[in-house]
């Protein structure tokens, strides 16, 4: 394999840029309260695969236009949103992802994006250096797909060492326990792969279509607890957010949802999250920062069985001040929470 290029003079700036970039955003995000820290965005919910444990793609939707795409990126710019991350359904279905990355790093935010990998080649890795992607993240559920993932390894081995030769961005692998995933031991293995090409890992934990909390059986738990001690840390480790859910318990936290994180569904609705759609359900176009102040005091009664890591983390920088005032009860289902174990 040629020399990575993310080891390169270039790959080494545009990785000290990128880390200099994470680091404003944190003391931006711990100075001030009224922007959102993450938005999550959604321009196409079609994905070309159908996994089993997930609820958040179709078979049948169309791209959401360039341009409208363009109007809710300025418009997240303007709420002076730090990272936007582009999930879907399968982002790279959409035939104008390379303008829309290129539209969020415009309005000055870190661009992140969230894929099955199945479509990534060489060129298509370049395009998206090109574009100025900043974080990647795969999922890979299993070491041979079967009936709940055809996310495994065997499959997508190729396209990681395509990755680590050509990528210069960030570049994180998802791995999960539960919901249906046969054998636990996969997720070591895919953690070990990812660390080896020199990226990060994570391992999700899939919960009951209900959202409720339960522990992880003994196997699972084995398997979480040893990527815990995988080398290297991140700031997800600060916490116990994860121990909880791996144990079934609760947390008390507040979750700052509609403010602090943003979830806009291909409809250009903003929700709490992914799992907690309708709620607020208005327009990004609509949203204020009344809106970002409403929902930062605003206490969600899905929160202490959330298994959202992400809106957590985002959440945890402002865990020490303004308790909220005010109450509202979505409904709930269950999801992933992303656990890091390398960087």
């Amino acid at each position: 394999m040629a020399t990575p290029r993310r080891s390169t003079l270039q790959g080494r700036l545009k990785a000290a840029a990128r880390k200099a970039r994470e680091i404003a955003i944190v003391g931006r995000a711990l100075a001030f309260t009224s922007h959102p820290v993450m938005a999550q965005i959604v321009p196409m919910r079609f994905c070309n695969l159908s996994c089993a444990y997930c609820n958040e793609y179709d078979k049948v939707s169309k791209p959401v236009p360039i341009e409208e795409m363009n109007r809710r990126i300025d418009h997240l710019g303007r709420l002076g949103t730090s990272i936007i991350t582009i999930s879907g359904g399968e982002p790279l279905t959409h035939p104008e992802l390379d303008g829309v990355i290129r539209r969020i790093r415009r309005v000055g935010a870190l661009a992140g994006m969230i894929t099955n990998g199945y479509l990534l080649n060489v060129e298509r890795i370049e395009r998206l250096n090109t574009a100025g992607l900043d974080h990647l993240q795969i999922s890979i559920d299993n070491l041979e797909p079967d009936d709940v993932s055809m996310k495994s390894l065997k499959v997508l081995d190729k396209k990681l060492e395509m990755l680590a030769a050509h990528a210069e961005f960030h570049v994180n692998i998802n791995s999960v326990v539960g919901g249906g995933i046969r054998n636990p031991n996969d997720a070591l293995v895919i953690g070990r792969r990812a660390l080896a090409l020199g990226f990060t890992s994570t391992i999700g934990i899939i919960h009951d279509g209900d959202g409720q909390l339960k522990p992880l059986k003994p196997d699972e738990a084995r398997v979480y607890f040893e990527m815990r001690r995988m080398p290297k840390t991140n700031y997800s480790r600060f916490n116990r957010f994860q121990e909880a859910i791996a144990q079934g318990q609760p947390n008390e936290w507040r979750c700052r949802a509609g403010s602090r994180y943003l979830y806009i569904c291909e409809d250009g609705l903003v929700h709490y999250c992914s799992q907690q759609r309708g709620y607020p359900g208005v327009p990004i176009a609509e949203y204020s920062r009344k809106d970002l102040k409403r929902e930062f005091l605003t206490a969600k009664s899905c929160a202490p069985n959330c298994t959202i890591s992400c809106v957590h983390q985002i959440s945890h920088i402002d865990h020490w001040r303004a308790p909220q005032t005010n109450t509202v009860s979505p409904g709930g289902h269950g999801v992933l929470v992303n656990i890091q174990t390398g960087d």
